[in-house]
């Protein structure tokens, strides 16, 4: 079995920002695996499906971003999923909007959600579908930080958002059939 992890924040106001991608690309992911987010478990939605001939267990944290761990670390320890067997789908302010990437492995570079994961798995071998949002730039960039990411896609970004989405799960999909080296030589090309 695999465990799927979209981050986000959960409640309406949080619905379409920038930080909530990881929930979209999940939620996108469902009608694919003909699954739905049906039970409450975990501190977070979870929902059961087949993607890839694989069963996949998906999960969206609902304790917001910072304690995402929690969710991810007690739904894998329940499953017995090995780590390299979680994939997480979340935002990225250091790769463009528009670039898709996966990863095994690394850090958190300042995620507090991967951080939480990180700290709850005890490792940083789970696999990563970092999806680039871009970042402010400009006088006091980094102050703007938080505000950008809980902010919504711009129009030209939303025009774009449904493409995205697809390769995402196109991505996913490839990381499950073939494997992460196959899925990366295949989709991380830069855009």
């Amino acid at each position: 079995m695999k465990l799927i992890v979209g981050l986000g924040n959960p409640g309406r106001e949080y619905e379409r920002h920038r930080h909530n991608i990881g929930f979209m690309v999940v939620e996108a992911l469902l009608s694919r695996a003909r699954a739905e987010l049906n039970q409450e478990k975990f501190a977070a939605k979870v929902g059961q499906g087949t993607l890839a001939g694989e069963r996949v267990l998906f999960v969206e944290p609902q304790t917001f971003m910072n304690l995402s761990g929690r969710s991810v670390g007690e739904a894998a320890r329940f499953y017995k999923i090995p780590v390299e067997d979680v994939l997480v789908i979340h935002d990225e302010l250091d790769m463009p909007f528009g670039r898709l990437q996966l990863k095994a492995g690394g850090g958190s570079g300042g995620h507090n959600g991967l951080k939480s994961i990180v700290s709850s798995l005890g490792a940083e071998a789970f696999i990563r579908l970092r999806f680039g949002i871009g970042k402010p730039e400009g006088p006091n960039a980094k102050e703007r930080v938080s505000g950008y990411v809980l902010s919504g896609f711009d129009d030209g970004e939303r025009r774009q958002l449904e493409e995205l989405i697809g390769r995402s799960m196109d991505m996913t999909e490839v990381w499950i059939r073939d494997g992460l080296s196959v899925a990366m030589n295949k989709f991380n090309r830069k855009a």
